[in-house]
């Protein structure tokens, strides 16, 4: 069961973050007849701690604490992309999975585990932010940019800010059940469940490769979202042969015509859902899905979610 909880900061943690694990797992709610955590804020650079912020965070607590914890949870904190970590707190973090502790990341939090190599052969959570970011740094993990959180059991790693709550939640389901959860999600008000593999919110970038053979072609793609276009267009217009410029796509941009295709598709629908009032209909046919119902297959199928229950996170009820 899971009963000992400790959360481990460093320098520039992000109030916001360790907020969540607190809120979580360190509040007495047993009034409303929920677990109690014996729950402890651990320091691992000094008993005192700066926040991003600029304020101050003292604890009694050093990472001796670590070794009766069930839970290790690692908010995130300031330049924890770039920065090393106390080889002491790595070595720490090891050996509490090593005897069967579970460790959890909210955010860039899933740094430190990456450097203390614990995710090395594991999927992973990040904020969309720092996806390229984890990825490049870290070869040997496998990043899921766009989920809200993985449970690769004993490693949790969630996205950004929220996704902290839903990750913590989750656990509280697997290990105490969903009544539990539930009723712990109403005190704080929020959802009880969103599924990790729901889609992160994404800003819809511009085409890059502005420099290489295909840019041209993507910039142009870009602007004719509503368009039915083939292979056979696209490759006369960049003056290549159809499998030459498959080939060559591929190379520059990771991905198959169709696939990019698909994906700017999706992401204008997202952005015509939290900015405008326009239809379904009339969005379906702006991105070029055609349908309604051929935008909420591909929606449903790329973001884990329906364009209706999108347009509802963002703009609440009444909009939907």
């Amino acid at each position: 069961m899971l009963k000992n909880v400790a959360a481990v900061l460093l320098n520039g943690v992000h109030p916001f973050e360790l907020g969540v694990v607190c809120e979580v797992f360190g509040m007495d709610r047993s009034d409303d007849g929920l677990p109690v955590y014996d729950f402890a804020v651990v320091s691992a650079e000094g008993p005192g701690l700066a926040t991003h912020c600029g304020f101050t965070v003292s604890t009694p607590h050093g990472l001796e604490r670590l070794e009766e914890a069930d839970l290790i949870a690692v908010p995130a904190g300031e330049d924890f992309t770039v920065r090393e970590f106390p080889p002491e707190l790595l070595t720490a973090l090891r050996r509490a999975v090593d005897r069967g502790t579970r460790v959890l990341s909210v955010c860039s939090g899933v740094f430190v585990l990456a450097a203390a190599g614990l995710l090395d052969g594991r999927r992973c959570a990040v904020h969309w932010h720092h996806a390229e970011q984890l990825a490049r740094r870290y070869p040997r993990l496998r990043v899921e940019p766009d989920v809200l959180y993985v449970d690769e059991d004993p490693v949790i790693t969630s996205a950004g800010t929220a996704a902290g709550i839903d990750a913590c939640l989750h656990l509280v389901r697997k290990e105490q059940g969903p009544e539990v959860a539930n009723k712990l999600a109403r005190r704080m008000v929020v959802p009880p469940h969103r599924d990790g593999g729901q889609a992160q919110f994404i800003e819809r970038p511009l085409p890059k490769a502005p420099a290489d053979t295909v840019g041209e072609v993507l910039a142009w793609m870009e602007t004719h979202l509503d368009q039915e276009i083939t292979v056979e267009q696209l490759a006369a217009r960049a003056h290549m042969a159809p499998r030459t410029f498959a080939r060559r796509f591929r190379q520059e941009t990771g991905t198959t015509p169709y696939r990019w295709l698909l994906r700017q598709r999706v992401l204008l629908a997202q952005e015509l859902l939290e900015g405008t009032d326009e239809t379904m209909d009339a969005i379906a046919w702006r991105t070029g899905f055609g349908t309604a119902a051929a935008l909420r297959h591909q929606f449903l199928r790329a973001l884990g979610t329906t364009p209706n229950a999108y347009r509802r996170a963002f703009r609440g009820p009444r909009a939907a």
